[in-house]
């Protein structure tokens, strides 16, 4: 296996595939969604001429550092969910594609002061966007046993997931549940310890989930996309677990988030989407072998039709 650099941002997964999918227009318009370490951004910029332009988005305001210097490029910090406020205030009326690549970057988990990992201490922070007002140690705090309940049977696939938040409970009311290590303590008897590293990244991602209202603003985003792509123009989106890649599924098979069928007269399906991919594309095993956090990676592909 390949050993990655600590001081890497991000790599993006499935990168040519991502590119190739977006079928790149030289001189047209381009929304990078979740700019992060700007890899993705960077291969649409070789695939730009001088007409070209590209948007990338990130609520996070270390990733700015990551913005490349070209005239082509806009940095916008922003949740991704106002990607139509941003277009219409650079004059942006329609773009030939959209990426979105929803897993969190290296440098996230990596950046211990972060507390996105339950491999180091930390405070229980887990803000994509440290302006936030609400952090992973509020909801420890705050949420009633019963919304923790939900937010675990929501968010993970844990066999007891009522156990968990019985104990994180059980653990606030002896003293505050304020880092990671901490949380980790707290669920510890609650899950089983041979997938004790599974059950903890389940119940960590639930807690990031909430934190930044992920789903809230995916699904605002997606909502959004068909009155800003051009007929013919590309949504791309790479999904790491089921929850967001069924809201993805959903969206670009029957054009809402639900999943719901709407049929006209013939029986046929009406969305104003042709599915690229019609089974996800995930990353070969030479890819999972140099970067082994693709493995999950899931892209999905949608033409805007109208």
């Amino acid at each position: 296996m390949t050993d990655i650099d600590n001081n890497i941002y991000h790599i993006p997964a499935l990168l040519k595939e991502t590119i190739e999918g977006l079928n790149i227009h030289p001189g047209g318009v381009y929304a990078d969604v979740t700019f992060g370490g700007g890899g993705h951004s960077r291969a649409i910029l070789e695939a730009l001429d001088s007409d070209g332009r590209l948007y990338g988005l990130d609520r996070d305001l270390d990733a700015v550092a990551n913005a490349p210097d070209d005239d082509r490029f806009t940095f916008v910090r922003s949740d991704y969910r106002y990607l139509r406020n941003f277009a219409r205030y650079h004059g942006e009326e329609r773009f030939d594609g959209i990426l979105a690549d929803l897993g969190v970057s290296f440098h996230h988990f990596d950046d211990a002061s972060r507390g996105f990992s339950f491999r180091t201490d930390a405070p229980l922070d887990m803000r994509m966007n440290r302006k936030g007002e609400i952090t992973a140690a509020d909801i420890v705090a705050d949420y009633s046993e019963d919304q923790l309940i939900t937010l675990m049977r929501t968010f993970t696939d844990l066999k007891h997931p009522a156990g968990v938040a019985r104990a994180i409970v059980k653990a606030r009311e002896a003293e505050p549940v304020a880092t990671t290590f901490q949380l980790v303590e707290a669920v510890k008897k609650a899950i089983n310890p041979r997938h004790e590293k599974k059950d903890l990244a389940q119940i960590f991602q639930a807690l990031r989930i909430e934190t930044n209202n992920e789903m809230d603003s995916l699904k605002r985003f997606l909502e959004s996309t068909p009155s800003l792509l051009t007929k013919g123009g590309r949504l791309a989106i790479l999904t790491y677990h089921s929850i967001e890649d069924r809201i993805v599924k959903n969206f670009m098979k029957t054009g809402n988030v639900e999943g719901k069928e709407e049929k006209d007269f013939f029986g046929r399906v009406n969305t104003p989407w042709k599915l690229i991919t019609r089974t996800p594309v995930t990353a070969s095993e030479e890819e999972v072998d140099a970067n082994p956090r693709s493995r999950s990676a899931k892209l999905r592909i949608a033409e805007f039709i109208g």
